[in-house]
């Protein structure tokens, strides 16, 4: 039974997470040469003040636009 765990900033709504749970059990189900229903998917949610990139708060899309922004103020 492959159990995958996914996590992922808040923000996603439950569509989009049934979404990304269907894509990736078809994934492992097929790669794996398993049954669907065997395939296990959990997710975790974490505030942006709980995922660092390069050891800075939040996204790395969101430190790129800020860096971008103090930037163009130079």
């Amino acid at each position: 039974m492959p159990i995958i765990e996914m996590h992922l900033l808040v923000g996603r709504t439950s569509e989009d997470k049934a979404r990304a749970a269907k894509a990736i059990t078809d994934a492992a189900a097929s790669s794996l040469g398993v049954k669907a229903e065997t395939v296990r998917i959990m997710i975790t949610e974490h505030q942006k003040d709980e995922f660092y990139v390069a050891g800075k708060a939040g996204r790395a899309s969101d430190q790129q636009n800020a860096a971008a922004a103090t930037n163009d103020e130079i």
